[in-house]
């Protein structure tokens, strides 16, 4: 092959030209291969190219982020068609799963609302049956006073009394305390107080030790005693002191805290009454509170506390002699609480625990609501807070553990067993705690959502109002201050529901004993706070509690909502609820301790 052929084959031949084709006849056919002149190839020539999807070219090292297949993360158009999408698959949901269930909640709710109201009407119809039939405890019991003018008796007519007075670095008020127990209207000879001290601070020990060295001084039988660890807390301490010898010779034991103030003649007002009844085991005085006008917080508790004390251990101690032992600022015949088994530390309220295998054991109770004690209310949020979890966990641990004991006992009346399971545990203790929080601030903010639940208005606004007028009787002086006070209920509630579910389980901090802690005098704290004024402020994020917060802005939002798209004007309350959250989330309630 020639240079000229070879260079021909190699250069590329142009096609030939549609036109010519067409003009040649089909059976010719075109030579194979036919030497042609080199030439040289034409000039390209620029055609449009067809229109293509135009694709951002992406750096060779920037990670793909906008393919569909991506598994990094979807492009924005996929998110934004999954919030479009959002609406429909809320009302997929809503009809079958959301609205079946709010209304059981509701169902529910409204169930143990009436329950509630009715348990407040029947002791609304018993008290004022008490009070209009003057039934007082000295016209249904022989209190005559004991006599101490026989001079051949003597000291002897009065009966032994031992005096215990639990504590745990009470540095505030142990003076308190102790000066009033020693100043008891009572023969010196006839009286034995005990100062059972578990405090931690080797401090606070010296100076009670020192206290009671002082009152021993002065004539006045008192013994300081310590034990080696806090078993039992508080039940461990009085249990221990029982096993003393001397308490052998002594028929009763009254009860005081560290804070409270007994007047002198408190053990000449409520002995008569143990004396001259043998099956009476307790009997039990009211609280007076010294420092209720300190803070808005301690005037909400005066409130509460006055109704418990008013109507709640009235009715109990008039329909059946029986009531939960408050715990101090009472007096036990020391048989009945032997009989009964002692001291019990199985749940944080012994009190109670032991009050209740006492009345199974068919023993009584008189509730004297005209013997007041002095003590003190929690002002700080931290220690009311420690005190609300103790006194609702423990009742409904305490329920978890006696209820077969209640039901298979036979020594005392059916209707006290039902008092006892349904007055007693289940509507006080229990339903009336869980109640508050979750229909008044969850069940009524989700309606707001599905407006296929309505609640009816006798649910959420006359049941409501009756109960919370009939809990105004106890304190007529803070009438003005009832709307505050249900707003700090709600948001207290949370707590106690919490507490509630964690004793009926038995769960983590079923059996936590957090001591309350007392502050003492008031003008003693009002000057500590004008000095830590700028240390307070310094830490205000200390005071932050976040459960409050959250409850707060879930509660402001649905107001918002209900206020936009509601019909049922809920968005009033809520704002209100909401608010009370916020205040107590961010700290700004009761007294402000500051620290060193």
């Amino acid at each position: 092959m020639t240079d000229e052929q070879r260079q021909g084959v190699q250069t590329p031949t142009r096609p030939p030209d549609a036109a010519l084709l067409s003009t040649c006849p089909a059976s010719i056919n075109p030579p194979r291969a036919r030497a042609l002149p080199v030439r040289s190839p034409p000039a390209p020539q620029h055609r449009p190219a067809p229109a293509r999807p135009s694709q951002p070219r992406q750096p060779a090292s920037t990670p793909c982020r906008r393919r569909p297949h991506c598994p990094l993360a979807a492009p924005p158009e996929r998110a934004m068609d999954a919030a479009a999408g959002l609406p429909e698959a809320w009302s997929q949901v809503r009809a079958p799963v959301i609205v079946p269930l709010l209304r059981l909640a509701v169902a529910v709710c409204l169930t143990m609302s009436v329950l509630l109201f009715l348990e407040r009407m029947y002791m609304a119809v018993v008290i004022a049956g008490v009070r209009l039939l003057r039934l007082r405890p000295d016209r249904r019991y022989r209190c005559d006073p004991i006599p101490d003018d026989d001079p051949e008796l003597g000291s002897a007519a009065f009966p032994s009394v031992l005096v215990q007075i639990p504590m745990f670095n009470e540095r505030e008020v142990y003076q308190l305390s102790i000066g009033a127990v020693c100043g008891l209207a009572w023969p010196s000879d006839r009286l034995v107080v005990q100062v059972l001290d578990d405090s931690t601070d080797e401090v606070i020990k010296e100076m009670v030790r020192a206290e009671c060295e002082r009152w021993a001084r002065k004539g006045v039988r008192i013994t300081y005693q310590i034990r080696e660890d806090r078993r039992g807390y508080k039940a461990g301490a009085l249990r221990a002191g029982m096993k003393h010898a001397y308490v052998r010779d002594c028929e009763y034991v009254a009860i005081f805290d560290a804070d409270f103030q007994p007047d002198p003649d408190f053990l000449r007002r409520t002995i008569p009454y143990l004396a001259h009844s043998p099956e009476v085991a307790l009997v039990q005085a009211r609280w007076r509170f010294v420092n209720a006008d300190e803070c808005l917080m301690t005037r909400m508790q005066e409130m509460s506390l006055d109704y418990h004390f008013t109507v709640e251990q009235e009715v109990s101690s008039s329909v059946c002699a029986f009531f939960g032992f408050n715990g101090t600022a009472g007096v036990w015949r020391i048989s009945a609480i032997n009989e009964a088994g002692g001291w019990k530390d199985r749940t944080t309220v012994e009190d109670m625990d032991l009050a209740i295998r006492a009345s199974l054991k068919g023993w009584k109770f008189v509730y004297l609501g005209d013997v007041q004690v002095k003590s003190e209310l929690p002002s700080t949020f931290k220690a009311f807070r420690f005190q609300q979890h103790r006194w609702s966990c423990g009742p409904a641990n305490l329920f978890r553990k006696m209820l077969m004991e209640i039901v298979t006992n036979k020594k005392v009346t059916i209707w006290k067993k039902i008092h006892v399971i349904y007055n007693f545990f289940l509507i006080r203790k229990i339903v009336a705690h869980i109640i508050t929080f979750s229909f008044y601030c969850l069940v009524i903010p989700a309606t707001i959502f599905v407006p296929e639940v309505r609640i009816p208005k006798w649910g959420c606004v006359y049941i409501p109002s009756a109960i919370t007028l009939l809990n105004s009787v106890g304190t007529p002086r803070s009438f003005h201050l009832l709307f505050f006070w249900v707003a700090f209920e709600n948001v207290m509630s949370l707590h106690r529901t919490k507490a509630t579910l964690i004793g009926l389980l038995e769960a983590g901090r079923a059996n936590e004993w957090v001591v309350t802690a007392k502050l003492g005098s008031a003008m003693k704290m009002k000057s500590a706070n004008k000095a830590g004024l700028k240390k307070q402020f310094m830490r205000i994020w200390e005071r932050l509690h976040i459960t409050e917060l959250g409850v707060g802005t879930f509660l402001f939002s649905c107001g918002w909502y209900d206020l936009a798209y509601g019909r049922d004007h809920f968005y009033i309350y809520l704002f209100f609820q909401s608010i009370a959250f916020f205040i107590i989330g961010f700290g700004y309630v009761g007294t402000i301790v500051p620290q060193s």
